[in-house]
């Protein structure tokens, strides 16, 4: 069967793999629809994804129909459609028995540790799939993506009525935007981009938008917002460690920063006291947990979170590797490129 994949930074190629074998215990054989491409996806194309490991086929955020499953697996059938936890966990280390099976010891992501998706079909363990009588693949490959920011969220216990600064406009940027606004807090977005800053209000509801210079006027422009009262809550997620340093400064008192964006670079806090005076909490967010896609797909379903301004850019599985390196640039405007295999 065909597949794509990344044998070295910037370099995809074409190849052909064996079928999968039938599924054992608690596995199923599912039929990839839908693949989205996100910042993981950019990050070990160009060589910047600390976890990436090559060659690799890559895929972590999909929709897939249900083939054949194995012997002991009740959650799923053939013909359901579901989105795909990609997160492989032990079930065995201290952190899984404790239920924290985003940070498992022995973890791997589908497409960055190990295969993923980028292909026809493939074996997953049944307990990674996540099903919906309505939804779309597309719709299902994109649960993924708001599952981190759901987690994001949730790692920062946000409150109605709190402010909350969201710094970068991506696609994990717009994922947490969405959970900030469904738990009810006031949504602020700092970027670069104005034009993801236009997006950020105009299609996806954020209640106000900062423009990044790399001066004081952030910081004047927030205070202004927020009654100088400064955000309850700040999510990075840049990726940036010079954002993630700066960002400590945006804190309020009593204030919750959560890192969700990824760096290799030293992160330093010439701020540093601020994280005293304040009484600060700084939190790690990684991956998401299995009651995550479930909620997202509920969410979806009942329509509450939107889709529609998700989508941007689609390409067919056999035109991908043209089209990808044209997805780095930010005059394309994608917020998220989704490839079809059917």
């Amino acid at each position: 069967m065909k597949a794509i994949q990344l044998e070295k930074p910037q370099s995809f190629r074409s190849l052909d793999i064996a079928e999968p074998a039938a599924p054992g215990p608690g596995e199923a054989l599912v039929r990839i629809h839908r693949i989205g491409i996100c910042g993981t996806d950019y990050g070990g194309f160009l060589g910047k994804m600390p976890f990436y490991s090559y060659p690799r086929i890559p895929g972590h955020e999909l929709g897939v129909e249900v083939l054949v499953v194995g012997e002991g697996v009740t959650n799923v059938s053939p013909g359901d459609r579901c989105s795909v936890e990609p997160y492989i966990n032990c079930q065995r280390c201290y952190s899984c028995r404790r239920g924290l099976t985003n940070c498992c010891e022995h973890h791997l992501t589908l497409g960055v540790m190990c295969d993923g998706g980028m292909c026809e079909r493939m074996l997953l363990p049944a307990r990674k799939l996540h099903v919906s009588r309505t939804l779309t693949y597309e719709q299902l490959a994109l649960v993924e993506t708001l599952a981190i920011g759901c987690h994001a969220v949730d790692r920062a216990a946000v409150q109605a009525g709190e402010n909350v600064l969201i710094i970068g406009a991506g696609p994990i940027g717009l994922s947490a935007l969405e959970f900030v606004k469904v738990g009810g807090a006031r949504s602020i977005v700092l970027d670069i981009n104005e034009a993801r800053l236009a997006f950020c209000k105009e299609r996806m509801g954020a209640g106000a938008t900062i423009t990044a210079r790399g001066d004081a006027s952030e910081l004047t422009a927030l205070e202004a917002i927020t009654n100088g009262q400064r955000a309850d809550v700040v999510i990075d997620a840049t990726g940036n460690n010079k954002s993630m340093a700066q960002a400590l400064n945006y804190c309020a008192f009593g204030g919750r920063l959560v890192y969700v964006g990824i760096t290799q670079q030293e992160i330093s806090f010439p701020q540093a006291p601020a994280l005293h005076r304040r009484e600060l909490t700084l939190l790690g967010s990684r991956n998401a947990r299995s009651r995550d896609f479930a909620r997202i797909i509920r969410l979806i379903e009942d329509g509450t979170i939107d889709t529609g301004p998700w989508i941007t850019h689609r390409a067919r599985f056999d035109d991908m590797i043209a089209e990808f390196p044209t997805w780095l640039k930010p005059e394309t405007g994608v917020i998220k490129a989704i490839v079809a295999l059917d």
